[in-house]
């Protein structure tokens, strides 16, 4: 089964502009088998691997294909085709998972026709899946964190389900009608879940649960297969402490791989004809490799880098103990750390804005003396649950700056710039997920204090990652403040599609002129630098909006007409 992948990493949908194979025809690895319009351009779809192209699920022409769907299916041998002649799958955009389970049983040796026991079929009750949705705008895969519900409950309409880990943040996902959870398909911590892919299933009577409790779905066990595949790094962390299974020679007497390496992949293998070939002649067994072909196939390249597990030559440990120790000497040397969704994303979208906007930047130094007499005036009036900060102010009077220079508060939209008649202020916020930036709506008409409770609250929710995508997309200026670290200055990355960022640095006491007897005063300056998208603001423009937010800082009460 060939999926439709990720061809940019904004795609959430594709068009098959063209069928560049027919249906038998023979596919080397490397060569072209559609012509994909993505978001961004038409992109050449390669195979991965030789076969031969059975069935064309999708035609040509046809738009708005999620990502995920099953858009043809390739099979090893050419005498496997006509077995895929009638094939059809009932919904392969909206349930690609649901409708490519028996694919992969009828290209196995047996008559198509038999449905796989693993597969939905109408020996099941009335039952429905529930697949992994688009939870952001970016989104194209998510990690399940955790399940709220266990199999067996009660499901009422807008329960929790389960915690999902987005490109963005940890979103609550909810259910959307009243039944019972009667089978769980992709456990806690499972990573990388493509769009669509079957979580669970739901049924309407609870006496309906039993009749799920062997049921998979192929999607989701060759995910399980991966999942299996991938703790070959933890042997390597525990060659240490291996000195101690060498005193049981019973295991070693049978030397079978298994005890060299992880558990076996469960389910079905998928490997090239090519693949298998290279794995015989090397001795390498399939079970402990990785695939990275469509659906976890297994390739020529995968054997090609498969490194056996440093485990394996257990058994020789009797005859050489001392290689065992030379094995593990590096351990611990560098931590792995895995790549989240969340900064994956992060470092997707700053190397687009770097790649793809013309960045400039403008810096100015500001005198904060008035700011800081104000913030100590006020904070003696407001409420104690209430302290303004000097970030507090520079919000508020970046959102009146950019309603005085319309220019900055704008978006490159590929073919307009939208101009923004509301300001709302991004603030970034660290995390130890990465960066996110919460927004402040409607900045420019909010007070000090509301500007304040709603910073603190939106900071606390980011960090404890409970954040709403509503409190998190969008915003049509960013502001980015290293001040607090005793940062002085310097330069942020645009967050696209805004036009512009602000880096806040720290303040520090300068000698400034002065109109009194010493000639100079001892003044609070702050530097600042802001960013500009120079598609959409000019040198010019971006000069004169810090011109208004100096103003704007050195004179507080300015911010009150």
């Amino acid at each position: 089964q060939v999926a439709l992948p990720a061809l940019s990493p904004t795609m959430q949908m594709g068009t098959i502009a063209r069928w560049e194979k027919k249906e038998g025809d023979k596919i080397g690895e490397g060569e072209l088998i559609a012509e994909v319009e993505t978001d961004k351009a038409t992109v050449g779809f390669e195979s991965l691997e030789e076969c031969y192209l059975a069935k064309i699920l999708v035609p040509e022409g046809t738009r708005d294909v999620p990502i995920g769907a099953i858009i043809c299916i390739t099979v090893e041998k050419p005498e496997h085709v006509d077995a895929f002649k009638n094939y059809t799958l009932d919904s392969a955009a909206s349930a690609p998972p649901a409708a490519s389970v028996p694919s992969p049983q009828a290209a196995a040796p047996s008559p198509p026709t038999q449905p796989s026991p693993e597969a939905p079929g109408s020996s099941y009750p009335p039952h429905m899946q529930v697949t992994l949705p688009a939870l952001s705008p970016t989104m194209t895969m998510g990690t399940v964190q955790r399940w709220e519900k266990k199999v067996g409950e009660k499901l009422n309409e807008g329960d929790l389900l389960a915690e999902i880990e987005t490109d963005k943040a940890t979103i609550g996902f909810e259910v959307q009608e009243e039944g019972y959870l009667a089978k769980i398909l992709v456990p806690e911590g499972t990573r990388d879940v493509p769009l669509g892919t079957a979580l669970c299933i739901i049924v309407e009577k609870v006496s309906d649960i039993p009749a799920f409790a062997d049921y998979q779905d192929t999607a989701v066990t060759d995910m399980k297969a991966q999942a299996a595949a991938a703790p070959p790094p933890p042997p390597l962390v525990v060659a240490t402490p291996a000195a101690a299974p060498p005193p049981q020679p019973a295991v070693p007497s049978t030397p079978v791989v298994p005890t060299a390496g992880p558990p076996p992949r469960k389910g079905r293998i998928l490997v090239s004809p090519l693949a298998k070939k290279m794995a015989a002649e090397k001795g390498i067994d399939l079970a402990q490799v990785k695939g990275t072909g469509p659906d976890g196939r297994i390739t020529k390249k995968d054997v090609e880098s498969f490194v056996p597990p440093k485990v394996a030559p257990a058994p020789a440990l009797e005859a050489v103990p001392a290689a065992a120790a030379v094995a593990a000497a590096p351990v611990g040397t560098f931590t792995d750390i895995p790549i989240s969704n969340i900064r994956r994303v992060i470092a997707q979208r700053l190397m687009q804005s770097k790649q793809t906007i013309p960045h400039y930047y403008l810096s100015v130094d500001i005198n904060m003396g008035e700011v800081l007499v104000l913030r100590k005036e006020l904070n003696q009036e407001v409420s104690d649950n209430i302290k303004l900060s000097v970030n507090d102010f520079i919000i508020k009077a970046s959102a009146l700056a950019c309603l005085k220079v319309p220019e900055a508060n704008s978006s490159w939209m590929d073919t307009v710039i939208r101009q923004n008649h509301v300001v709302d202020v991004s603030v970034a916020v660290s995390t130890p997920a990465g960066l996110i930036t919460p927004i402040v709506f409607n900045a420019h008409i909010k007070g000090l204090a509301s500007i304040s409770k709603d910073v603190v609250s939106l900071a606390t929710k980011a960090r404890e990652g409970k954040l709403q995508p509503h409190e998190f997309q969008g915003g049509t200026f960013t502001i980015s403040n290293l001040g607090m670290y005793g940062i002085k200055n310097f330069s942020a990355i645009i967050n696209p599609p805004q036009a512009c960022i602000l880096a806040v640095g720290s303040s520090e006491k300068r000698l400034v002129p002065a109109d009194n007897e010493k000639g100079f005063d001892v003044a609070s300056v702050m530097s600042v630098t802001l960013s500009c998208d120079h598609r959409v603001v000019d040198g010019a423009v971006g000069a004169q909006w810090l011109a208004e937010f100096k103003n704007l800082l050195e004179k507080p009460v300015t911010m009150l007409l």
